[in-house]
């Protein structure tokens, strides 16, 4: 399953971010590639998960090494890269990573 990012919404160039997702038994769609632009990441960890009334939240590690925040619009399907840390400098490394 893909999403379009909301940037697709307002061009008709590919999309920034585009995620795949799998279904697993109890039918909950998880992250589990990432493609940004021309660039795909997979997904080897869902640090943290937690829901707003709109939204979905993932805070994901990728075959990168760096830090994901994907949200994820439940009405109208779009997710959004709310934040990346490429984890190359411990100044700005992420607590809890």
């Amino acid at each position: 399953m893909s999403a379009p990012s909301k940037q697709d919404a307002e061009t008709e160039e590919e999309p920034f971010i585009r995620v795949e997702c799998y279904a697993g038994h109890r039918a909950e769609s998880e992250p589990r590639r990432l493609h940004l632009g021309r660039r795909e990441v997979a997904v080897t960890e869902i640090i943290d998960r937690w829901l707003d009334p709109r939204h979905r939240y993932y805070k994901l590690r990728g075959d990168d090494g760096g830090i994901y925040l994907l949200r994820h619009d439940t009405e109208t399907g779009l997710w959004e890269l709310t934040l990346f840390d490429s984890g190359r400098r411990d100044e700005t490394r992420l607590s809890s990573t």
